[in-house]
């Protein structure tokens, strides 16, 4: 009997229709006959076949042999085992509920710019910029606000410049497919490729490469993980921030979440939102997603500790270790031991397991995926 060969149909049946789905859209931009789009209207945040071609359920390419959707997902199957042996050599323990790790240090950026604009320490941006102005990658897919920012719709883009680094800056909870900013990056001439996203986003650079997905895989060059509960579907403002609290969002300045939502106003007024009241806005892919901790990132990193101006960050990878390494060497970034925070391991541990415990049984399927 043949190897089989998933394909789209496969991919639309597992994952898409079964609430697996992250929207992370790593089959959209790795397809290379361009007949996969996405959809992130109305809280959807899911990949979508064009009807021309095969319908919404199967794809003429898939059917003649193209298996790169299936290959590039990091959700299709035996995902987690898959990368974590491309990745580290081995499949992860129970025990190590956030993942992988060489180390674990509360970091943050020395430049008071970055310092100023970043989340939590900073620590993202310095990273990407000191990667830039190092020449280790020609472009970073990040996030930004549409618009003046006034919106709070975070739209997937791309940044080649300490100043496009900065105007990318602070957290969002909304979600954006950053992923999709790949083909601007690749229209402007980069070819080796910085990644940041939550969990579902930091494995899809592994997803492709463990399962061979050609080029794609190859410019991907570091990934920068964002530690992760759930994201939020754009509704919450109108009918969560506004209707219950008048709190209009042109008019928010920052968030955070810090076991509440916290939302900073232009006025200069700080308001608290329990995180229960958000719940009905959580989007459907975070609901059944057992990655907190971006285990599969060189670098993951997350505000979550006591501290407000530093980050936690999980180093992953040799690559992840080595660029912290020379970052606080030539004085971009410094580092304190995670013992000084004695809560923020315990913490770390509860919400990945947490996130452990809602994963979905596709994702634990014992089938191999069959390259080509």
């Amino acid at each position: 009997m043949p190897a089989e060969k998933p394909q789209w149909r496969e991919l639309f049946a597992e994952v898409v229709t079964t609430g697996a789905c992250t929207g992370c859209a790593a089959c959209v931009v790795t397809c290379p006959y361009d007949v996969l789009g996405y959809d992130d209207a109305d809280g959807t945040y899911r990949p979508f076949h064009v009807a021309e071609d095969g319908g919404a359920e199967d794809c003429t390419h898939g059917v003649r042999g193209c298996t790169l959707c299936t290959r590039a997902c990091p959700r299709f199957r035996t995902w987690e085992p898959e990368i974590d042996q491309h990745l580290f050599g081995r499949v992860r323990s129970e025990e190590e509920v956030a993942g992988m790790t060489r180390e674990i240090v509360l970091a943050r950026a020395t430049d008071p710019e970055l310092l100023a604009a970043g989340q939590d320490g900073g620590l993202v941006s310095a990273l990407l910029v000191y990667a830039l102005e190092r020449d280790l990658v020609d472009a970073a897919l990040v996030s930004y606000l549409e618009g003046d920012g006034t919106t709070w719709k975070a739209i997937p883009g791309v940044a080649r410049t300490r100043e496009e680094v900065l105007a990318s800056a602070g957290s969002r909870y909304t979600y954006s497919a950053n992923t999709l900013a790949y083909s601007e990056a690749l229209a402007g001439g980069a070819e080796r490729l910085a990644l940041v996203g939550m969990g579902c986003q930091a494995s899809a650079p592994g997803a492709m490469a463990a399962r061979k997905a050609g080029k794609v895989a190859r410019r991907f060059q570091l990934t920068i993980g964002l530690l992760c509960s759930k994201t939020f579907d754009d509704a919450i403002f109108p009918e969560l921030f506004e209707a219950r609290y008048g709190l209009e969002r042109a008019q928010i300045a920052k968030m955070n979440i810090k076991g509440v939502f916290q939302v900073w106003t232009r006025d200069g007024g700080y308001h608290e939102v329990p995180l229960r009241e958000a719940r009905d806005w959580t989007r459907e892919g975070c609901m059944r997603c057992p990655d907190f901790a971006a285990e599969h990132a060189d670098i993951s990193t997350g505000g979550i500790g006591a501290y407000g101006d530093w980050t936690l960050a999980l180093v992953r990878s040799e690559k992840g270790a080595d660029l912290l390494a020379a970052m606080v060497r030539d004085g971009a970034a410094e580092t304190r031991p995670v013992t000084d925070d004695p809560g923020v391991l315990p913490l770390l541990e509860k919400l990945s397991n947490a996130s452990r415990k809602r994963g979905p049984g596709t994702t634990r399927r014992l089938i191999p995926v069959s390259p080509g």
